[in-house]
């Protein structure tokens, strides 16, 4: 089946849509995006991203071209078209298309390119990943400054995440002057005596929106959490770890560049915090 996408006011077949060659992100990177997770038919903290797109947007720069409800809107509207059950909604917003390139901006009233479409993955919350953990590797941290920005340039968490499959692992861990400070695609975490240490908010990393329920959670439950800088080698003596982000939701990992964690397993705690993000954003969900 075709997919119906969205783009620039219009759904359209998925084969039928197109963007301009002038597009400031095809040509510059000059873009933010956003996932939703859609659970059940339902989506999964949709307020969350839009109030993180809007942060993404004005730090741009770059005008938001539609209200909170509109935004809502497209997103049911692509949900239904495409029958989605379980799976993800991109959006995309450029700077737009001038018609010719330039690095200067171009003028303010030239309209923002904004993209949707829908993935199904059948299954999401049930990845069998959760059960069995996934094997990180430490990489270094080679990207720009300003990674709360949730910009379209993934060039280097792109090659970051090859690496670790190439070195037969699933992920990487990023590391900047002896620290981690998130995953390829994800916030990373660390359990040790029974608390979560994970790297506080700055510009160093992005300001996660499933990283916020979740440390939510874990204080309703009455976890101690730790906002600060870890190491590898303290990852490596740590008891549990896991990455939380929009699809994978809660994720243990079970080893760090070639040392097992605890058992070598996926511990009580990541599985508990995971429990307790499905069932509360599942209750939460549009």
């Amino acid at each position: 089946m075709t997919r119906t996408v969205y783009v620039n006011g219009e759904y359209l077949p998925e084969d039928q849509a197109k963007v301009s060659i002038f597009d400031r992100a095809f040509l510059m990177a000059d873009g933010v995006y956003e996932v939703t997770s859609v659970l059940g038919g339902r989506l999964i903290d949709f307020d969350g991203h839009v109030a993180r797109l809007q942060r993404s947007l004005d730090a741009l720069e770059i005008r938001n071209p539609l209200t909170r409800e509109a935004w809502l809107e497209i997103h049911r509207q692509l949900v239904t078209e495409n029958a989605i059950e379980d799976g993800l909604v991109y959006l995309q917003v450029t700077r737009g298309a001038p018609g010719d390139r330039d690095f200067a901006f171009p003028p303010e009233d030239t309209p923002p390119t904004v993209v949707l479409f829908t993935q199904n993955k059948p299954g999401l919350a049930d990845n069998p990943a959760a059960k069995t953990g996934i094997k990180v590797i430490s990489v270094e941290d080679q990207r720009w400054a300003r990674r709360d920005i949730k910009t379209v340039q993934l060039l280097y968490p792109s090659m970051a995440k090859m690496m670790a499959k190439k070195a037969g692992c699933d992920d990487a861990w990023l590391v900047e002057d002896g620290a981690v400070t998130e995953g390829t695609s994800n916030n990373a975490y660390i359990i040790k005596g029974g608390k979560i240490i994970t790297r506080q908010l700055s510009s160093d990393i992005l300001h996660g929106i499933t990283r916020a329920a979740v440390l939510r959670f874990a204080r309703e439950a009455q976890m101690e959490v730790e906002e600060r800088a870890f190491t590898i080698a303290e990852a490596q003596t740590a008891d549990e770890a896991f990455v939380t982000s929009a699809s994978a939701f809660v994720m243990p990992v079970i080893e760090v560049d070639g040392v097992a964690l605890g058992k070598g397993t996926p511990g009580p705690v990541v599985a508990r915090l995971r429990e307790i993000y499905l069932e509360e954003m599942r209750k939460a969900a549009i």
